[in-house]
């Protein structure tokens, strides 16, 4: 599948053609099983036809995700607001060419993005930095087409392989995490109806047939011209 470049989804010749691609996102703790769902997501799509484009954040590869991968190795110490706001600024920073493919054509799968920004930070419970202060750094980015959230019992994803090797990876985090995470639903603002919870305590497959069954359908849609622009990420009203 990989070409000369080292793309492991090298573009395709559409069969028909496409309006644009779409933006789909998948969150969760820590060990959900994001980043191995991402990847097949992102073969079934292109076994599908379809051109496709596979990111994570943070993007550890740029000058500010260098800074945050110190950070979250425990190797730097930084105020919670400026950690937030170079996670911010490292989402910024792909915000352009994430427009950009799009517009080509190309389907996005993100691993993580602003929803986990945000959350993360209001979960360290510092009665400075709530959820809508977290959040306002992102409006004016991409808007995700759907955001699936992996929804998995602290307790479980701590048993997982790998687990602690970071610094946000402690039990007492995550179920805040995964609390604030679940609250998106009851907001009644943008994120709750983006969002779609998916069990990720199921097996491997049968997680990833339940978000083949939540996006497929989406990509389809805004392939053939449901939703003609991209939208962005827009502020909550006041006090939230």
């Amino acid at each position: 599948m990989a070409s000369l470049s080292g793309d492991p989804y090298p573009y395709q010749q559409q069969a028909r053609p496409v309006s644009r691609g779409a933006f789909i996102v998948v969150e969760g703790l820590d060990r959900a099983g994001k980043t191995t769902q991402v990847k097949r997501l992102c073969d079934s799509l292109y076994a599908q036809g379809h051109n496709v484009k596979m990111i994570r954040f943070p993007d550890r590869t740029t000058p500010v995700g260098k800074m945050i991968d110190g950070y979250l190795q425990s190797k730097a110490q930084l105020d919670d607001h400026s950690i937030h706001l170079l996670f911010s600024a490292n989402r910024w920073e792909k915000a352009a060419w994430i427009k950009g493919q799009i517009s080509q054509g190309y389907t996005i799968i993100c691993d993580r993005y602003y929803y986990s920004g945000m959350v993360y930070s209001a979960a360290k419970q510092n009665p400075a930095l709530s959820l809508g202060w977290a959040r306002s750094p992102d409006v004016g980015l991409p808007r995700p087409d759907r955001m699936i959230f992996l929804d998995l019992d602290a307790k479980e994803a701590e048993a997982r392989g790998g687990y602690g090797e970071e610094k946000y990876e402690k039990r007492s985090m995550q179920e805040r995490v995964r609390e604030l995470f679940l609250g998106l639903l009851l907001k009644g603002e943008e994120e709750s109806t983006d969002m779609v919870v998916v069990d990720a305590g199921q097996s491997v497959e049968h997680v990833a047939h339940a978000i083949w069954k939540e996006t497929s359908g989406v990509v389809q849609s805004v392939e053939s011209g449901s939703r003609k622009q991209i939208g962005t990420v827009g502020p909550w009203p006041e006090g939230q």
